[in-house]
């Protein structure tokens, strides 16, 4: 039977067990060999990550060929408009290329975990939540 870990991973951890440069990462606390990640989550950011045992698993949720929708939710500096909301859903352009259409709803501000930084509040600049829904990221 396969091994399944929930891992809400904090900001500023690698998704990944090891690194050379020191930083933190999963070994520093998921305890349990033989499991990796079931796909990412930048440095910088936090939220669910599972890892398992299991190689086949493991590849279904993470290779990018499989397109599994993973959503995110995002807090924005301001108001975003239909203009700003509408380019998201057909998709937009990075550095390195355009990306697919996603998924986008704005929604209520989540009640979210004591966080290392704190969820910013600026007194003068208003924010919103979307939850960004991304399937493989860039066209080809």
């Amino acid at each position: 039977m396969a091994r399944l870990i929930l891992f809400n991973k904090p900001y500023r951890v690698l998704s990944q067990f090891t690194d050379e440069s020191g930083r933190a990462t999963l070994a520093d606390f998921v305890r349990v060999p033989g499991v990796y990640a079931a796909g990412r989550l930048d440095y910088d950011s936090e939220g669910l990550l599972l890892l398992t045992d299991d190689g086949a698993l493991q590849a279904r949720i993470a290779d990018p060929k499989h397109k599994l929708p993973k959503t995110y939710w995002v807090q924005v500096e301001g108001e975003p408009g239909r203009g700003a909301l509408a380019q998201l859903r057909r998709g937009v352009t990075l550095n390195d290329g355009p990306t697919k259409p996603a998924r986008v709803e704005e929604i209520a501000a989540p009640a979210l975990w004591e966080r290392t930084p704190p969820i910013r509040f600026r007194k003068h600049i208003p924010t919103r939540w979307l939850a960004l829904t991304l399937r493989e990221g860039r066209r080809s």
